[in-house]
């Protein structure tokens, strides 16, 4: 039986009550002794660094079979990238621009309170040009230069789909395998399934930026636990010289008194696992144990004042600038060398419903450089053979305009039906596109992928069969797939 099904059947109401109370004991003897490291700061619901990596082993019996890959890599694009302005062109839009969207390509498709109420759904043409690049002469937008010079190292998948069409349901259904909150991330399953390699670091880091237009929110819940073990959520690292708050020791703490007062607070926590067998409390110690790792590892891996002026200058001039995506960029590849399993890139402002032609310009300065430079440098260094990066956001983005359609302006609508992510490294195919859609960028016509299939794609590449890696919760073998069939992709892998 499993601790946690096992504690749940164990408890009495009386059990229950001095359960809740223990910690309180545990929390001000922490509070008392400065132990800050585990504090949460509410204002954010930021958890320090006491959202720790699990054992190196992970699960017994994992992985099911041979890896291809050792870690993750995921740029999110948070928001929802225009694919009809990047990657899926289609020549013939240019003579339907300005024309309505035939009823025939919308099949009354349910389409957001921002559009629905239009009386025109004018087709818009990308206002960007457009060349072939790499052996396959693959089309790659005018914004994305440097991404166009790696097209040979990427697989293109321009028929990812959901169902989903509103932000806050579709970055949790890609996250979590569910639209509802409640489910545990994918970062979190695979810090459950396989641990990390390295118990100085989380196995699963978080680090957001923000483009130009980067308004929206984004929830703890996307890289969080849900169901799972708590110490398997992600570690957010912020910007600048505190990349994990409440890490550092106070004023008159040195490392030796830390040490005193965590064997102190350990014995407390063991004593309460041995009344009451709550598998949180063992997660509590280890999650101590790694925030005093963490005091020594997490300025050496943020401190970049040893990389070199060549790769610091090939990620681009933001990458000296704390809190950029191309800074952040640089902190996952030497996460990656340091053997973390899932490192996750949130940038936020790809949310284009008005002035497209001037804010995705923007959006894709900020990553293009230093998402090419990834794929080089791990590249470069023979990590990329085993290193799975993915790129791509939420959904797409409608064919016709939101808001009125100038000769140089106009918006676009979320877009679920079809959209554009790419892969690279870890086992798969470079210089390939996968799926196609219609001559709208509207609907998909061969090889469809959903948002599961991508899921099921990356535990795939990393050893991980998606349909065994489940978790018994309210009844239900939970996995990160959800209920429906997904399946892997197995034409983009090489």
């Amino acid at each position: 039986m499993h601790p946690i099904e096992q504690f749940q059947q164990q408890q009495t109401r009386r059990q229950w009550l001095a359960n809740s109370a223990r910690p309180m004991g545990a929390a001000a003897l922490a509070w008392l002794t400065g132990g800050a490291a585990v504090r949460t700061a509410m204002g954010d619901s930021t958890v320090a660094a006491a959202t720790a990596t699990p054992s190196p082993t992970g699960l017994p019996g994992l992985p099911h079979f041979a890896p291809q890959a050792k870690r993750v890599i995921y740029m999110f694009m948070a928001g929802g990238p225009s694919h009809i302005d990047t990657f899926d062109y289609k020549p013939e839009l240019r003579k339907i621009h300005g024309q309505e969207l035939p009823a025939s390509i919308r099949m009354g498709q349910r389409i957001t309170g921002m559009t629905s109420g239009q009386k025109a759904f004018p087709c818009v043409a990308p206002m960007f040009k457009f060349e072939k690049h790499g052996q396959h002469g693959t089309y790659v937008s005018e914004l994305l230069p440097h991404i166009a010079k790696v097209v040979d190292d990427i697989a293109i998948v321009k028929s990812v789909n959901t169902e989903a069409i509103n932000h806050d349901p579709a970055i949790t259904y890609i996250n979590t395998g569910a639209q509802q909150p409640g489910k545990a991330s994918l970062g979190a399953w695979i810090s459950y399934g396989l641990g990390s390699v390295n118990s100085e670091l989380p196995a699963y880091v978080v680090m957001i930026s923000r483009g130009p237009g980067g308004k929206q929110a984004l929830y703890e819940r996307l890289w969080g636990a849900g169901f799972l073990p708590s110490k398997h959520q992600g570690v957010k690292f912020r910007g600048g010289s505190d990349p994990v708050l409440y890490l550092q020791n106070p004023a008159g703490v040195d490392r030796a008194m830390r040490r005193r007062m965590l064997d102190g607070l350990a014995k407390v926590n063991q004593e309460h696992f041995d009344s009451f067998g709550d598998p949180e409390t063992q997660a509590r110690i280890s999650q101590y144990e790694m925030a005093f790792r963490m005091q020594a590892s997490v300025p050496e891996l943020t401190d970049l004042s040893d990389e070199s002026d060549a790769v610091m200058d090939m990620y681009g001039p933001d990458a000296r600038k704390p809190g950029t995506f191309a800074r952040n960029c640089v902190i996952a590849r030497r996460l990656a060398e340091r053997g973390v399993p899932f490192t996750q890139l949130f940038h936020r402002g790809w949310d284009q419903h008005g002035n497209l032609p001037r804010d995705l310009r923007g959006q894709c300065q900020g990553i293009d450089q230093p998402a090419a430079a990834l794929i080089k440098d791990l590249k470069q260094r023979g990590m990329l053979d085993d290193t799975l990066v993915i790129w791509g956001g939420e959904f797409g983005r409608t064919i016709y305009s939101q808001g009125k359609l100038t000769a140089d302006n106009h918006g676009r609508d979320h877009h679920g039906r079809c959209f554009t992510m790419w892969m690279a490294g870890g086992g798969i195919q470079g210089g390939m596109e996968y799926g196609k859609t219609d001559e709208y960028c509207y609907n998909i016509l061969e090889n469809p992928v959903h948002i599961r299939d991508i899921n099921a794609t990356i535990l795939h590449q990393m050893g991980i069969d998606h349909n065994r890696l489940t978790f018994k919760y309210q009844g239900l073998e939970q996995r990160v797939t959800g209920v429906e069939p997904a399946h892997v992709v197995t034409d983009i892998l090489a």
